[in-house]
């Protein structure tokens, strides 16, 4: 998939140039798959995730089978420090990459039969499925990876542990296969960010919020927050284009916020939980439906698991957006971008916290 340039890191010209033309392209199908209607996008993500669990299912088997080293490998530190401390941070950031997402399952919630019981239950698989998924490709690529001291597994990732081990035309079937799963993943994350803008548009939180909030009566789907969606996020790429440090440091900020949007969420619950700034939460309020049958619900362990998801989404915050240079400033021609992700989420935090008077009191308004 290389259209510009040779070289394919992420930390070249070329390599970043080739990322934002894909991705560009990608985000054109996306967005007009979405513009269609949620059959065609239903179909579409159906056959990907389809594809998406063949395709690691034939990964991790492939790489268990080409395996050169044992499963201890993952106790080498390598270069990361004096002792697993500092592993463990460097193997945080995988798995803060790896584990986003299962929120979506939530933004489309209006769209299921029954989403107050289907709802809890995706979000809670895909974590599981990705999880074990990702620690076993992992585990696999690190195994059968001709060498993790050479510099290519850094750069090259699991398509130079792919194209080492498997000759074509197999392994460039497990590359499409990969690619097919990134177009799913995209497609995935532009309608819950479509759903999203939607949803607040129609509650009157955002500019613009009557276009926004049309549904158009033939596809049955919110167009405008889809093409908006679409189009922000290609500009943001074109700004990228030939720039592989702040590539590189988007890619960051954008998880980074992520989980600060996380942590919008589990906070104020936590809180709730505690009684703080207002009535304490009872756990055994809404776990039944109108029918009386049993909703999800995590019982006593809510509270202790509620703390962790606090502690953990702050200390995922603070651990992506660290100043490092061998993140956000690669290439080490912009010292300036070491600083983007604290910049990025002080922004956002002010601008949130500015709105949120103002928003407060005209839903107050309306409410009255």
């Amino acid at each position: 998939f290389q259209l510009i340039g040779t070289d394919s890191s992420l930390t070249s010209v070329s390599g970043a140039s080739n990322a934002v033309l894909l991705g560009s392209l990608l985000l054109v199908a996306t967005t007009a798959i979405n513009a269609v209607g949620v059959n065609w996008m239903s179909r579409i993500n159906s056959i990907g995730v389809t594809c998406e669990i063949v395709g690691v299912v034939a990964v991790v088997g492939m790489l268990f089978a080409s395996a050169e080293r044992g499963p201890s490998v993952v106790l080498h530190t390598g270069e990361a420090g004096s002792g697993y401390p500092w592993a463990f941070l460097a193997a945080g950031l995988m798995a803060a990459y790896v584990l986003v997402g299962f929120g979506s399952a939530s933004e489309l919630a209006e769209e299921t039969r029954n989403p107050r019981r289907v709802a809890p239950r995706t979000i809670l698989s895909a974590i599981v499925v990705s999880a074990i998924g990702g620690a076993l490709m992992i585990l696999g690529a690190l195994m059968a990876a001709p060498s993790l001291t050479d510099g290519q597994l850094a750069t090259g990732g699991l398509p130079y542990v792919l194209d080492s081990k498997l000759a074509s035309p197999f392994g460039t079937l497990l590359l499409v296969d990969v690619a097919i799963a990134v177009f799913v993943c995209t497609l995935a994350i532009q309608t819950a960010a479509s759903r999203l803008m939607f949803s607040m548009a129609r509650d009157g939180k955002l500019p613009f919020s009557s276009v926004l909030s049309h549904v158009n009566p033939r596809t049955g789907t919110p167009i405008a927050p889809a093409v908006v969606v679409g189009v922000c996020c290609v500009l943001i790429l074109v700004v990228n284009f030939g720039n592989a440090a702040l590539f590189t440091s988007l890619c960051s900020v954008c998880i980074a916020l992520i989980y600060l949007a996380y942590l919008m969420v589990t906070t104020p619950l936590l809180l709730r939980r505690l009684g703080i700034g207002g009535s304490k939460w009872d756990a055994n309020v809404g776990q039944t439906d109108a029918d009386g049958r049993k909703l999800f619900s995590l019982g006593r362990f809510g509270l202790p698991i509620n703390i962790l998801a606090v502690c953990y989404g702050a200390f995922m915050v603070l651990n992506l957006s660290w100043p490092r240079a061998a993140v956000f400033d690669p290439t080490g021609t912009h010292p300036y971008l070491v600083w983007i992700a604290p910049i990025c989420i002080a922004a956002v935090l002010i601008a949130g916290i500015a709105a949120y008077p103002r928003r407060a009191d005209s839903t107050t308004e309306e409410l009255s």
